[in-house]
């Protein structure tokens, strides 16, 4: 519409040389602004068939085309002038002020330097032109932030939806990583109880029926991004876990000296770590330490190289990724002599953000 209305200046200058001169004279200028809005509708479609090739001669063309009617138009013809210098405004806008600067003054002096015109400086082609580039830059630029603004959302949308995919693929991971561990653990002891202890066999079963639904809650939850993982829960079914695994599990009782704001983050690391164990680690036995800022987890399995490949695991990687979110650092090794340790620390809350001293 604003790139419509700009015709609305050639036809003051055609009126404009219709009455200041006549005969032959007339129909020169006429022709002359004809071919200069012309020229103007085609830049046009240049631009909106994305020509850029074109838009230089045709715009070199209108500055022509505006020179050649200042005989006929004479003060009048400067409205051609505010359509080309708004072109410039819209398209250069780093050269707007210089151009607008010089487009403005040459329309003031001009007609009062040329005597045969019999005019007085151009006023009001001065503000015309002024007012109409300012405007077409200023809608230019709004126009530019816009389109800034819009690949700016796309780009955080299509962020937003990466992370999400990588939170779901954490947590799937981490979620079923110990609970299908749980299950195969379980069902292994159920098999070897099946035909000396049925009872305690269907026992197990059962657990791992209710594994399965836990399992599947959790997947659900993860997805919608609303499950609940604390230490107190994990330290419940870690015990469970290496209990059915035949691991003795050395694993503190209450889980009060870790503080509210961690003990999501050290139920992820209390989870990963005693799933590793009862993966990998072929241990006899297993501790996890806690105090308000870390959280260690120990067995006395062999080590060595094999459980180092664990450190690259998706598991490890996830957990890296938790801890370094709130600042921490995870350390994963041998232990000397044998044995393995997690460790996973956080950094100090500051007593004055809590309101205490």
């Amino acid at each position: 519409m604003l790139g419509t209305g700009m015709l609305v200046f050639p036809t003051l200058t055609a009126v404009a040389v219709s009455g200041d001169v006549g005969g032959s004279a007339a129909v020169a200028g006429l022709a002359v602004v004809i071919a200069f809005s012309l020229c103007y509708v085609l830049l046009a479609l240049a631009l909106g068939r994305e020509r850029r090739s074109f838009v230089k001669p045709l715009l070199a063309a209108m500055t022509a085309l505006f020179l050649a009617s200042l005989p006929f138009a004479h003060a009048d013809a400067f409205f051609l002038a505010t359509v080309i210098v708004s072109v410039v405004a819209v398209l250069w806008r780093r050269h707007t002020l210089p151009v607008v600067a010089a487009g403005t003054v040459a329309a003031l002096l001009v007609p009062w330097a040329v005597p045969a015109w019999h005019t007085g400086p151009g006023g009001f082609q001065a503000l015309a032109l002024l007012f109409t580039s300012l405007t077409c830059g200023a809608f230019a630029e709004i126009a530019a932030t816009n389109r800034a603004l819009v690949a700016a959302r796309a780009e955080v949308a299509r962020l937003a939806s990466e992370a999400e995919r990588n939170r779901i693929a954490r947590d799937l991971h981490d979620l079923l990583g110990h609970s299908l561990t749980a299950i195969t653990v379980k069902s292994r002891l159920a098999h070897r109880l099946a035909a000396k202890d049925l009872d305690q066999a269907v026992a197990e079963m059962a657990a791992v029926e209710s594994l399965s639904r836990q399992a599947l809650a959790d997947v659900r939850a993860a997805v919608t991004g609303y499950r609940e993982v604390t230490i107190a829960g994990e330290l419940a079914r870690g015990r469970e876990l290496l209990r059915a695994a035949g691991v003795v599990a050395d694993l503190p009782k209450a889980a009060d000296a870790v503080g509210p704001e961690q003990r999501e983050l050290f139920g992820w690391v209390v989870r990963e770590g005693i799933t590793n164990v009862v993966r990998h680690a072929r241990a006899s036995r297993c501790s996890v330490l806690l105090t308000p800022t870390s959280v260690e987890i120990r067995d006395d399995g062999p080590g060595g190289a094999g459980r180092g490949l664990i450190g690259a695991g998706k598991g490890l990687t996830g957990l890296r990724e938790r801890v370094a979110a709130v600042g921490g650092t995870v350390e994963a090794g041998p232990l000397d002599p044998r044995g393995w340790r997690l460790l996973v620390t956080v950094r100090q809350a500051d007593p004055r953000s809590e309101g205490t001293t």
